[in-house]
């Protein structure tokens, strides 16, 4: 069994994608996420319409390294949500070959959440995507049995998040429960600690993870929780670091700790 390693586009978000590719591939990756919707006003926005010269770009990094891209990011499903907020980006990632596009829940309205997610899958259907929602702690949908019956009524995946599973507290017997619903795993190390408000979750969230191994969470409980070739990706965005060493270390630094993690981490069986 071959297991695939990812990055995902947060871990360096001020990398153009472009050189984002090139880096991961210099690093050892398999894949990379690509970020198709910025979500914060403060963080690089490139136009990935098709035709335009950052796909163009992307497209050439792709053939050139041999990387594919897995998932995009990243939409936050709220009440007011519109078909014009995803579908060019559903264009956009079927250009790139993606398999997944990201979700997660900005309303507490789950009969909302899941119209909107399922208008979504359909529309992704014949694209060869399928959206993942993400169940994030800070979130109105904050765990994998809530995430997973919104996404089966609607055939959407999963995407669970160790910085997230560790934050709401979930086992790996829930993760092993829920594991026909991912697409893959994703992997930072944090604090035992939790943040203090919602202000410092998203800090740590967006900026403040550490790469696998160097903070306290026994991230190994949750690999042998999950099937030996779901795919990993490594969503480690660290400013410090990346100001500290430069990108290209960095995501370096994150293939050799994720590798080093999933080779440590025995299966039970």
């Amino acid at each position: 069994m071959t297991r695939h390693f990812g990055i995902a586009p947060l871990s360096t978000i001020t990398t153009p994608p472009d050189r984002f590719i090139y880096l991961a591939a210099e690093a050892g990756f398999d894949f990379v996420g690509i970020r198709m919707l910025k979500v914060t006003e403060t963080e690089p926005s490139y136009d990935l319409s098709p035709g335009s010269p950052m796909l163009t770009s992307i497209r050439d990094a792709l053939a050139k390294t041999g990387l594919y891209v897995f998932d995009t990011e990243f939409l936050r499903i709220t009440e007011d949500t519109s078909r014009d907020d995803w579908a060019p980006a559903l264009e956009s990632a079927h250009a790139l070959g993606a398999k997944t596009f990201t979700c997660t829940a900005g309303t507490e309205n789950r009969e909302s959440l899941a119209e909107t997610l399922g208008e979504i899958a359909a529309a992704a259907r014949p694209l060869g995507i399928k959206p993942s929602l993400e169940p994030i702690s800070y979130n109105p949908l904050s765990s994998l049995e809530q995430a997973s019956e919104v996404a089966r009524s609607v055939g959407a995946y999963v995407l669970p998040d160790t910085l997230h599973l560790s934050r709401f507290g979930a086992t790996p017997t829930q993760v092993a429960q829920h594991v026909d619903d991912f697409a893959m795993l994703q992997v930072c190390d944090c604090k035992a600690a939790p943040p203090e408000d919602l202000e410092g979750y998203i800090a740590e969230s967006r900026s403040v993870r550490f790469a696998p191994g160097e903070g306290d969470v026994d991230l190994g409980k949750y690999v042998r929780a999950v099937p030996e070739d779901l795919p990993i990706s490594v969503e480690a965005p660290n400013d410090a670091a990346v100001e500290k060493l430069g990108d290209a270390a960095w995501i370096t630094h994150l293939y050799e700790t994720t590798k080093e993690l999933v080779d440590n981490a025995k299966p039970n069986h």
